[in-house]
């Protein structure tokens, strides 16, 4: 799959963690931390998932 597709679904579900967040009531403080993390870890998927393998 496409590098660029992984990375718009990541974006969707950070949309969606800070909609229910806000109909939750979360600190902003909290939903912008896991929004780093969830980022990080859905970048470092897309970039192993993606990766050309090395031919030699």
């Amino acid at each position: 799959m496409s590098f660029a597709i992984y990375i718009i679904g990541i974006l969707i579900l950070i949309g969606g963690l800070f909609y229910v967040g806000h109909l939750v009531h979360m600190p902003q403080a909290w939903m912008i931390g896991l929004s780093i993390l969830i980022f990080g870890a859905g970048l470092v998927g897309a970039v192993s998932t993606t990766r050309q393998k090395d031919p030699n």
